[in-house]
């Protein structure tokens, strides 16, 4: 299968990049993070989902962990696997802290994606990991709620056909507030240290 490359999660965002390090160099930050800053950019988690237990899901589900939200599909020949063994070896490097994340795994391809699918695509990587499909109207919305893209190509004829999508992570507090971008730019040091810092006793939302 021809690998296809992720959509850049900066396409067509260079205004808001640039809002983003105005806003960063005007006030000062509570915590030393690392990542792109977005408290205040983007809104909180919020969606009406499928999970992979075929339960409803909804963003007040995962108040009281920090959450790691990412769109891909489980047919992905390179960026989502690779994406999520990098997040199990993240939380490995959490240790114990890691009980206190969640990885939400959304796919942008419902149509293939069932429930049973994500499940057993999801908990090969991490067991902190959960798969979110749903209405193809309602992983839009989601996609546009977080200026995320996602493309499917045409189909051959057999089924077999790809996805482009960004390839950002959004990370969200305890509270469900958005706060950092990562991209595949950062280095995984910089990821466990911000989460660390989000996930540690006493750290302020």
């Amino acid at each position: 299968m021809r690998a296809r490359r992720a959509i850049p999660w900066f396409a067509g965002s260079l205004l808001f990049a640039a809002a983003l390090l105005l806003a960063s160099c005007q006030r000062g930050t509570p915590l030393p993070f690392r990542l792109t800053q977005v408290t205040g950019h983007m809104p909180d988690l919020d969606f009406n989902l499928i999970n992979d237990q075929g339960k409803p899901a909804t963003g007040a589900d995962y108040r009281g962990k920090v959450v790691l939200l990412y769109f891909g599909y489980t047919h992905c020949p390179d960026v989502c696997p690779l994406t999520l063994a990098h997040l199990h070896v993240v939380m490995q490097r959490l240790g114990p802290l890691a009980d206190g994340a969640r990885i939400l795994f959304v796919s942008v391809d419902p149509a293939r994606d069932t429930p049973e699918v994500m499940h057993a695509y999801v908990n090969a990587f991490d067991k902190r990991a959960v798969g979110l499909t749903g209405k193809p109207s309602d992983i839009e919305a989601l996609s546009k709620r977080y200026r995320s893209a996602f493309s499917r190509e045409p189909d051959p004829g057999d089924g077999n056909y790809e996805v482009s999508h960004s390839s950002a992570i959004y990370i969200f507090d305890a509270q469900g507030h958005a706060r950092l971008l990562s991209t595949p730019a950062d280095s995984q040091d910089d990821l466990v240290h911000d989460l660390h810092l989000l996930l540690a006793p006493g750290a302020q939302p």
